[in-house]
């Protein structure tokens, strides 16, 4: 009797196990194969911790779990998440000549592309998937009447200088990126980013970010700064897959044009650092 009983107990237990295939941690009624319950639930792998797994990426960081060809869990390494695109000590070519200068305006609409990459191929990158695009930069520029020691600015007037960075496809003659990864107009655009002489008229539209500025102002025609200036800037953006070139734009605007004749800026006359960085989320 007792072995007829003892078998019709294993039989039981091995029919609940056949039936119940979901496994419930903090609840008796799972959901899925594994179901872990509870607002402040979480699980810990071990074998993904930064002791086990050297592509854990340490105290302060997180890492990114990937699911490989087999089903397995595994860490992406950093090179997967983050990568540097461009990380340059001298971007621009160092010249004061027509590719490079911008032309004082007064009340202008917009702004004026300026600038060559002295790198081409190094200056143009790819993204593989989508990505929070981090830039960084300082870019050099002189301000006078005529590019030598003998053209500084005298007058006292208050000038703007202002930069920023945008993005154009594939080369730098390429169309200038409008919109982020989501189609909305990057950083509240479209901005002109190139505009007639007289800055009346917006001959090309781009998104512009890491806009920044700050006032020259000069009153000793023999003794005044008049280049190796920085401005800096840092932002983000949202793009999608695709092959870019970071270009620079600029405005110097005066609000008083009278008496002292045509005024010139040319930017990236010096060193200017750029940095981009990728943070990849799909």
């Amino acid at each position: 009797m007792r072995f007829k009983e003892l078998f019709i107990l294993l039989l039981f237990v091995s029919g609940s196990i056949d039936m119940t295939s979901q496994v419930g941690i903090n609840t008796t009624n799972p959901q899925e194969e594994l179901h872990v319950a509870g607002a402040t639930a979480n699980a810990r792998v071990d074998g993904l911790n930064a002791t086990n797994n050297a592509e854990n990426l340490g105290a302060g960081l997180t890492t990114r779990v990937y699911v490989d060809a087999d089903g397995d869990l595994v860490l992406g390494d950093s090179g997967s998440t983050i990568e540097i695109l461009v990380d340059s000590e001298n971007y621009l070519e160092d010249v004061e000549n027509s590719t490079n200068i911008i032309n004082q305006v007064g009340t202008s609409i917009g702004y004026n592309t300026a600038g060559t990459p002295a790198n081409i191929p190094a200056a143009t990158f790819t993204l593989t998937k989508n990505a929070i695009l981090e830039i960084n930069y300082s870019v050099s520029y002189s301000v006078y009447k005529t590019s030598n020691p003998n053209g500084r600015i005298d007058d006292r007037h208050a000038r703007i200088v202002q930069t920023a960075l945008f993005f154009r496809q594939n080369t730098i003659a390429g169309p200038a990126v409008v919109n982020d990864v989501d189609g909305n107009p990057i950083n509240g655009g479209p901005w002109c980013i190139d505009v007639n002489p007289a800055g009346t008229v917006c001959l090309e539209t781009g998104g512009m970010i890491g806009l920044n500025g700050q006032f020259y102002t000069n009153g000793n025609g023999s003794r005044g700064a008049y280049q190796n200036f920085r401005n800096t800037g840092t932002d983000y953006v949202k793009l999608g897959p695709g092959t870019y070139v970071a270009m620079f734009a600029g405005q110097l605007a005066v609000g008083n044009v009278g008496g002292t004749g045509a005024v010139k800026m040319y930017l990236g006359s010096g060193d200017d650092d750029l940095q981009i960085i990728a943070y990849y989320y799909e």
